[in-house]
């Protein structure tokens, strides 16, 4: 692509993203500083439509960005505006506690209210704690707690749902094994021993284990993340009028596991990471992009945050707001 393609793609996805409507020659001839006939501007626009790179929507004489386009104007066009000196003190402040839970949450209302889009934070992850004690105790025929005692005496109670009602002697014995084979080890070697067991074994107590083997995961800190400003997203024309697509959206906020995956990924990443409509593989929504960022404590990454908006975004105003927060909030953690 030449550039005067580059700068007429530019001004089209710019003003775009400012205005939401079908951009037309006459306004990319008017804003574009380009010194040429609005013949050449209609003769480029033909050339970038037949490339993929912009559409025309319905019978309008206007063009919009596609996909393709988006991601050749963020990677190679974008010009990222730097943060005002009143929206970093809004973060620092957010983000000054020295409870890492509400550091956490304060990260993901900041990356909401200062974007007006879905803030996401990725819970840090635990370090590997040690398994010392579990008992099952009966509440109805087929409802168990069961009571964990980690290494560092935190106590975590689940309630778990069998298939056939256990005696208390049979659960006694349950807890009698776990006890005696897996005190002092870890959740993970817990979790390697038990699928290698039950590979081999089909009795009735051990679906019993496995069901305690789950619950097991969760007591060791089991990722998570948190969410803010979600129905930010009803406000959006481009995303509300799409209401079978945002209600699948909703769905994977409260499944979560989606966005734990890719929030993972982004997690192995390094810096800032752009996906844009169907991209992710994630998100249902073709008209839904997500900024993603790693963030750390004491040099370490342990998680990552991001921001889930539209596709038409002010992605030179998100990407810095995403990236400071990453980089405060790694401080904050490191200071903790």
């Amino acid at each position: 692509m030449d550039k005067r393609a580059q700068i007429l793609l530019k001004t089209l996805v710019e003003h775009y993203i400012s205005d939401g409507q079908p951009i037309g020659s006459r306004t990319l001839l008017q804003h574009s500083g380009l010194g040429v006939s609005p013949a050449t501007i209609r003769n480029v626009m033909s050339d970038l439509e037949q490339l993929g790179f912009i559409a025309s929507p319905h019978t309008s004489a206007g063009r919009v960005p596609t996909q393709k386009g988006y991601r050749l104007f963020v990677d190679t066009l974008l010009t990222v505006q730097p943060l005002e000196n009143q929206q970093i003190q809004q973060l620092k402040s957010g983000l000054s506690s020295p409870n890492q839970s509400e550091l956490i949450a304060n990260a993901a209302d900041m990356l909401s209210q200062l974007t007006q889009f879905a803030g996401l934070v990725m819970i840090p992850k635990r370090k590997a704690l040690s398994f010392k004690h579990l008992e099952f105790l009966p509440l109805t025929e087929k409802r168990i707690l069961v009571i964990i005692v980690t290494s560092d005496g935190n106590v975590q109670n689940r309630i778990i749902l069998t298939e056939k009602p256990y005696s208390a002697s049979e659960l006694t014995q349950a807890s009698n094994y776990f006890n005696a084979n897996f005190s002092g080890q870890t959740f993970d070697e817990v979790q390697q021993k038990l699928r290698a067991e039950l590979k081999q074994m089909q009795s009735d107590m051990n679906r019993l284990m496995t069901a305690a083997l789950e619950t097991s995961t969760n007591a060791a800190g089991s990722d998570g993340v948190v969410i803010a400003g979600e129905r930010n997203l009803l406000q959006i024309d481009d995303l509300s009028t799409n209401v079978n697509s945002l209600r699948k959206l909703f769905e994977i906020f409260e499944r979560r596991t989606s966005l734990m995956q890719l929030l993972d990924n982004s997690q192995r990443a390094e810096g800032i990471q752009i996906f844009i409509g169907g991209e992710s593989g994630y998100l249902p929504l073709d008209e839904c992009s997500m900024v993603t960022a790693p963030y750390e404590a004491d040099g370490q990454v342990v998680g990552t945050l991001g921001v889930i908006g539209p596709t038409r975004m002010a992605y030179e105003r998100v990407i810095p707001i995403v990236d400071v927060t990453a980089k405060l909030l790694s401080n904050a953690l490191s200071n903790n």
